[in-house]
This record gives C-alpha cells, sequence and structure tokens, in this order.
C-alpha cells in the first residue's frame, strides 16, 4: 500500500486530509512538527509528504532538501496558507514535486497525489532495474572457481575501482565482454553508460564514424549530425571488442583520444572532449602484430597498461560441469521442457572436448542438445557427432570416450582440480603412490589449470 506523510501544525485539517486520502486507497500517517515527521519517515516507507510551509520548529520550504539528502525516493508537496510566488519558486529548486495554496487548490490534492505516486513508482523501477542490471553484470555472476578463472576474476577486481585502462585478452568465446561489464559495474563510472563495439564488424570508415561521430555532409548520406559511440559513452565506459583489427590510420585516432581526450569527428576541426574509460579486448597476439607492422607500437603500450588473460575452456575442466549446468537451466527453460541434471556420459563427453570455440561454444552444444532431447533427460545422441566419436589413445590403442581407462582419467582430473593441483594430495585421495600419478598423467596427458 501507498503511504503518504501528512506534517501540519493545525490538527483538524490533519484529520480531514487524512480521511479524504484514505478513502483513495491509500495508508496515511499524521504529524504535526518537523523533528517527529523525521522520525515517522525513518520508521515508515513513505511515498509522498504533504508538508505545511510553517510549522513550530522549522519552514517547509527549508526541510525539503533534508528530506531530499536523508530520502531522496520521496516526493514532497507543499501546502501554504499565503502562497507567494518566490516561497513556491524556492520550493521546487529544493526539489518540491509541487506547491500548492490550502483552501483553494484543496480539489488539486488528490490528482497531484496521483502524479507523485506515478513518479515514485518510476524510480522504484528504474531502481529494480539499475540493481538487477548490476547483479547480472556483476562479478559473482562470472561462473567458476577453477585457479585460472579465480586469478582472471582477481585482477579484473583489483583494477575495477581505477580509470586503468584495461586489456582482456584470450581465444574468441572465453567471455572478454562479460568481464569488461563487471569490471565496469564495480567502477565509479557503474551510474553511467557501457558501450560496446566490435571492432571487426565495421569497414574502416563506417567504424570511424561510429566510434567518433560525424557532421552533416561529412560524406554521402551524412544528412544531419551524428554523435558517435565515444560520446555516448561519455563519463562512463567503452569497450573495444576484436581491436587487433583495427585499420592502422584509426589506431593513430584512437591513440589521440588516450593522449588528449579529445576526438575529431568525421569532418569536423574542432575538436571534442570526453571523459570515456576504456576496455578493449583481441584474440590477437598483439606483440607479434606490431613486429608485423599491424599494429601500432605506441597504441599497444597505452591500451595494454592492465592486461587480464582469460583461460580457455579447456584450461580449466573444473568448471565445465557448473557452466554446462547453467546453460541447461536456460535452455531448459527456453524450450519449456523439465531438464534438471546431466548424466555421467553427458558430462564426461563434455569434458573430453577440446572446446575450440570455448564457452560460446558450450552455450551452443547444451542449446542444441536440450532440444533434441527427450522432456526429461539428456540424451547422448543429442551431443554433435564429433562428440560421440571422439576417443583417446593410449599405449597404442583407442579408448572410447566411455571406457574403463577414460573413466580413470576423468576421476584423477576431478581430485586434481578438487586440489588445486596439489599432487602429493592427490595421490592421497586417490590412494596410489605419488610416482603411480605421475605416470598416469603422463599417460593420460592429464594437465591441472
Amino acid at each position: 500500500m501507498k503511504t503518504v506523510l501528512i506534517i501540519d501544525d493545525e490538527e483538524k485539517l490533519r484529520t480531514l486530509l487524512s480521511r479524504i486520502i484514505s478513502l483513495e486507497g491509500f495508508e496515511v500517517l499524521q504529524t504535526g512538527d518537523l523533528r517527529s515527521a523525521l522520525k515517522k519517515l525513518e520508521q515508515s516507507d513513505v511515498d509522498v509528504v504533504l508538508c505545511d510551509v510553517k510549522l513550530p520548529d522549522g519552514n517547509g520550504v527549508e526541510f525539503i532538501p533534508k528530506i531530499k539528502e536523508k530520502f531522496p525516493q520521496v516526493e514532497i508537496i507543499l501546502l501554504t496558507a499565503y502562497g507567494n510566488i518566490p516561497d513556491g519558486v524556492q520550493a521546487i529548486k529544493n526539489g518540491a514535486f509541487d506547491y500548492i495554496t490550502k483552501g483553494d487548490d484543496n480539489n488539486k490534492i488528490i490528482p497531484l497525489l496521483y502524479r507523485a505516486m506515478e513518479k515514485v513508482e518510476l524510480a522504484k523501477r528504474v531502481r529494480r532495474l539499475e540493481k538487477q542490471l548490476g547483479e547480472k553484470h556483476s562479478f559473482d555472476r562470472i561462473i567458476g572457481k577453477s585457479s585460472a578463472i579465480r586469478k582472471a576474476i582477481d585482477l579484473a577486481q583489483k583494477v575495477a575501482p581505477t580509470d586503468t585502462t584495461v586489456l582482456l585478452t584470450g581465444e574468441t568465446g572465453t567471455g572478454k565482454e562479460v568481464f569488461a561489464q563487471a569490471i565496469h559495474q564495480a567502477s565509479t563510472r557503474s551510474k553511467q553508460n557501457f558501450v560496446a563495439i566490435n571492432c571487426a564488424a565495421f569497414s574502416k570508415d563506417l567504424l570511424e564514424s561510429e566510434m567518433f561521430g560525424h557532421k552533416a555532409g561529412a560524406f554521402t548520406g551524412a544528412t544531419k549530425d551524428q554523435k558517435g559511440l565515444f560520446e555516448e559513452a561519455n563519463h562512463g565506459t567503452i569497450f573495444l571488442d576484436e581491436l587487433g583489427e583495427m585499420a592502422l590510420d584509426l589506431q593513430a585516432k584512437l591513440l589521440r583520444v588516450l593522449e588528449t581526450g579529445e576526438l575529431l569527428k568525421v569532418g569536423e576541426s574542432k575538436p571534442t572532449k570526453v571523459n570515456v574509460r576504456i576496455i578493449a579486448a583481441t584474440n590477437r597476439n598483439l606483440p607479434k602484430e606490431v613486429e608485423q607492422g599491424h599494429f601500432r607500437e605506441d597504441l599497444f603500450y597505452r591500451i595494454s597498461v592492465f592486461q587480464i588473460p582469460l583461460p580457455a575452456l579447456r584450461e580449466r575442466i573444473a568448471d565445465i560441469e557448473a557452466l554446462a549446468t547453467h546453460f541447461l537451466r536456460l535452455s531448459a527453460a527456453k524450450t519449456n521442457k523439465k531438464i534438471h541434471s546431466i548424466p555421467g556420459d553427458f558430462l564426461a563427453s563434455l569434458q573430453q572436448h577440446p572446446w575450440p570455440g570455448n564457452i560460446r561454444e558450450l552455450k551452443n552444444v547444451l542449446e542444441r542438445a536440450v532440444i533434441l532431447s527427450s522432456d526429461h533427460e539428456l540424451n547422448l545422441d543429442a551431443l554433435p557427432v564429433e562428440f560421440q566419436r571422439r576417443s583417446q589413445r593410449k599405449n597404442g590403442k583407442m579408448l572410447s570416450a566411455f571406457d574403463l581407462a577414460s573413466a580413470e582419467k576423468i576421476h584423477i582430473q576431478k581430485v586434481l582440480n578438487y586440489t588445486n593441483g596439489n599432487k602429493t594430495k592427490t595421490a592421497e585421495l586417490l590412494g596410489i603412490a605419488l610416482t603411480t600419478l605421475y605416470r598416469k598423467l603422463e599417460d593420460y596427458n592429464i594437465s591441472h589449470p
């Protein structure tokens, strides 16, 4: 129920207003002075305040900033027996929703209350969405407990509160944009825009226009001024994905932004100031690209102030089960199937795949498998054919993915992951000699991330 607090030292008026407002279905609280009003605001979830201007312990106009400072979501309507323009102007400046005269404007109170309540509800929805967005893109949503992914998360959390430029490296599909969003969300810029652009998705000229904007008439089809994504991200964060694909002359213009905080729109000679944090990502080996003349050395040193390498999925086998379970839930919900778990042989097949497409490939495989499986269970034959045919060689023999040797490899890998690579502890838990463990690690070509 929506709550209204009436602050007025005239008890009869308070009682009358309370009756009228209660009939509209609102909960009504009453008080006769500012001190007790603050207590009620602290004790109750008030949405709208109806406040007299002249009160025994203060002035309603001056009281508005105090309410807004502690309770920014509350809307305030001021009531006065003697309305005057200066007080009304000051009240609005101080943050009042409206300012009305008692008696003459009594018929306006209920419509005003409804409009104020609409504004409060809209603000609450925005806060809920911001909270959900923050939770969606927080570090807590990055799935995995392997040492490789925890190291990357630890680095990202340390750099997030700063304005330092970040370079995310790793293979395609390792979750670079997820990390970029988490860094932004944990930064002081989280309330501002996060803007992402894939540098490989545009031609050189179009990418320049997208990034920096253009003036009307700068090229054929430019009929009006257009803001670029750097301006859209002003005071926020811009994520430049696939940075290694950017043309050399455009790299020089990006370097200017990094060095001066100024950009030149296409067709304009006057620079535009921007305050943007840059997070870049690439799956290329940029030092090698620099050696070959494909990437500017000066830009590389400016963009790689803080590098975070993201591990490939094959380097974090311990996380496959958690990731697969997450994608299973998403796909099952999308397809209205009641599949809640992953069978052992299905999981074994996932854990033995090399995953060249990394997490993105895993997501697609799970979605395909859910679609092709029955309503209640994942079917092994719903996996792509390369999973079903995958085999491993040991002592010159071809071993299927589901024989005893393969199961032993998976078990050793799980225990090794559990001990974070501690081979002495692993051997102890497996009940075998340390030398036997080393031999099996070599036989099965097992490595711990």
